[in-house]
């Protein structure tokens, strides 16, 4: 008997043994298990805790293409889910499974609930988290748009270059931060001032490993090298942690042509006419370029 078929059959004795389990899979690989019966359970690579206190409201559920969702109540703890990595952002658009199981017999289950992690709110040692289903990506605009400065991001499959090779990424241990937005360093030898500009800084080892943010600015200041981010790292900082800095990209075809040898990939559309083109109209005398109009 199939797995779906064994569940059924055991709903309809009506004397059933059944429990909800929750897996959470966060975007740095690390696995969550959750289940509101009163002993761990054990499967597809989860290990559900019983003693996590997390447990979830009605679920709202349609067959068209309505975003499904619910929510996730449960106590913050080190056994579980730690106030800290919330703050960090370590569960933001966790992948989200949720099972109807048989305890007694974990084999005879069926997933009732497939998605992802939303706002998550957290106060007097507890949080509420929002559960959305696999239709909320229907609710994001896709496709193309016709600008002058590129659309793809450095490294993605659009753009093609390897962030890899050799000039275009440093490796280095923190010499001082502050605020966890600013860090410095007394010379980064082989890259000139604004290489990192609108690039990525990405965090390799302490406590905020795995957590990264893009560069504002790239610049020398007393003699030393610093770097800035648009926002701080949701996490402790601290000197002699490791971090990796990608060089920048600021969308333009001369940038892609001259630092990334990458012109062949620009996806952007440098001769599009500015407005001033669209308002014109046509004249007798003169050149009608597109040009400013005066």
């Amino acid at each position: 008997m199939a797995v779906q078929g064994a569940l059924e059959a055991h709903l309809k004795t009506g004397l059933t043994t059944l429990a909800r389990c929750w897996g959470i899979t966060r975007s740095d690989g690390v696995r969550h298990g959750f289940t509101d019966h009163d002993r761990d359970l054990a499967f597809e690579g989860f290990t559900f805790r019983a003693d996590t206190g997390v447990s979830a409201v009605a679920l709202a559920q349609s067959s068209g293409l309505a975003v499904d969702n619910t929510e996730a109540l449960g106590a913050l703890s080190d056994a579980g889910v730690q106030e800290a990595d919330i703050e960090a952002g370590r569960f933001d658009a966790a992948a989200v499974v949720c099972w109807l199981v048989n305890w007694a017999e974990v084999e005879m289950r069926s997933v009732v609930f497939r998605g992802q992690l939303g706002e998550i709110r957290r106060a007097g040692g507890a949080f509420e988290a929002e559960l959305r289903g696999l239709t909320e990506a229907l609710n994001r605009p896709f496709g193309r748009v016709f600008q002058k400065p590129c659309a793809a991001v450095l490294g993605d499959g659009a753009c093609g270059f390897d962030t890899g090779a050799a000039g275009y990424f440093a490796l280095r241990d923190i010499e001082g931060v502050e605020g966890g937005r600013v860090f410095s360093w007394g010379a980064l030898a082989g890259f000139e001032p604004g290489w990192f500009t609108r690039g990525r800084l990405q965090m390799l080892s302490g406590a905020g490993a795995g957590l990264g943010g893009g560069i504002k600015r790239d610049w020398i200041d007393g003699g030393r090298r610093l770097i800035e981010l648009w926002q701080p790292l949701r996490a402790e900082v601290a000197v002699g942690d490791r971090l990796q800095l990608v060089a920048g990209c600021d969308k333009r075809m001369e940038t892609c042509r001259l630092k990334f040898d990458n012109l062949l990939n620009f996806r952007g559309f440098p001769d599009i006419p500015g407005e001033d083109w669209m308002l014109s109209y046509p004249r007798q005398d003169g050149r009608n370029t597109g040009g400013s109009l005066r």
